[in-house]
């Protein structure tokens, strides 16, 4: 089946969702929940060849971005899960004006129909998409990195049985198992069938569906997250959140990649913070944090120079930039 047939086949299943009301919504997402574990070991086996494959290829980082276990994979269905508890907005009126002629115009939140998501290789992306995507009343092409095809269609597999299993129409939610340009491309031109597209993932891949969709395409931002330490700032606490934020999985686009810390603080907290990072990591056989330090940081501990991008890149890595500056 062509990138196109995917496509067209998703949005005739619409119909089945866009007038659903909260409960059978809810419903479909329940069943999705239990399904993704009950389907634990399969997508597990699939998630192991990706592994496979990649491994030589990618970083240890990203590899670890890549995999999953059956912690991850409930804690997916948890995610699923807490969609359920959100609210409904299908229907909701935003704003109401009333003329003295009688008319009444109104605002009313409506789902849109069909929404493209193109992600990168994390697998956890294929549930929380396909999950938010259902919760608005929306079906869902999604198109993952080639790194994760096995896990991520193993996984819409799961999803899909599920909404059949309490009478849903599976097609509301379908992958491309096509991960080449060409079938990106298909997506982001398929004007009249894709209704929003979303991409998430890097500057590279927002920018390329940003500078080639025909289809309404949301720009969002990549994942380069601040920490700033202010004068009077708790600075054991700050170390302790530092260490979460930059080394409990690096890879992930909320990850920490800058820190920035008030002068009134830096010849005390600088010392602290490369030693949690560094010397702490390294004594424990831990992989030590890299600190790309501007020139003021290195006056004051040992590191790696910063260069004019480290402040404006996602890492994605063992790598923290740090730069001392005077006030917020």
């Amino acid at each position: 089946m062509t990138t196109l047939d995917i496509i067209r086949k998703t949005k005739a299943a619409w119909s089945a969702l866009r007038d659903a009301d909260a409960e059978t919504k809810n419903r479909f997402l329940t069943a999705m929940a239990d399904s993704l574990v009950e389907h634990t070991a399969e997508i597990l086996t699939c998630n192991e060849a990706d592994l496979e494959a990649a491994r030589g290829r990618i970083s240890d980082v990203m590899l670890d971005r890549l995999r999953l276990d059956e912690g991850r994979i409930a804690a997916m269905a948890e995610g699923i899960r807490a969609t359920v508890k959100l609210p409904d907005h299908t229907g909701r009126i935003l704003s109401e004006t009333r003329h003295a002629n009688g008319m009444t115009i109104y605002k009313k939140q409506v789902p849109l129909g069909l929404v493209a998501i193109i992600y990168e290789s994390r697998p956890n992306v294929t549930s929380d998409a396909a999950a938010l995507t259902v919760k608005s009343g929306n079906v869902c092409v999604l198109r993952s990195g080639k790194e994760a095809v096995r896990t991520s269609t193993a996984i819409v597999k799961a999803l899909k049985q599920g909404i059949s299993a309490v009478g849903g129409d599976p097609d509301i939610v379908n992958i491309l198992e096509d991960t080449s340009h060409e079938s990106a491309r298909v997506l982001m031109t398929a004007d009249g069938l894709v209704d929003l597209l979303i991409p998430r993932g890097g500057a590279g891949l927002i920018r390329a569906c940003v500078e080639q969709a025909t289809v309404p395409c949301i720009q969002t931002g990549t994942g380069i997250c601040h920490v700033y330490v202010d004068e009077y700032a708790d600075l054991d606490k700050a170390v302790k959140i530092i260490v979460n934020a930059k080394t409990s999985r690096p890879s992930v686009c909320n990850a920490e990649e800058v820190c920035l810390v008030h002068s009134a603080v830096a010849e005390r907290f600088l010392p602290m913070l490369r030693k949690a990072l560094v010397e702490d990591r390294t004594a424990a056989g831990q992989i030590p944090v890299e600190l790309r330090l501007d020139p003021r940081a290195a006056a004051v501990i040992p590191g790696t120079p910063a260069g004019p991008a480290d402040f404006d890149t996602e890492f994605l890595d063992y790598i923290l930039a740090v730069r001392v500056v005077d006030s917020v």
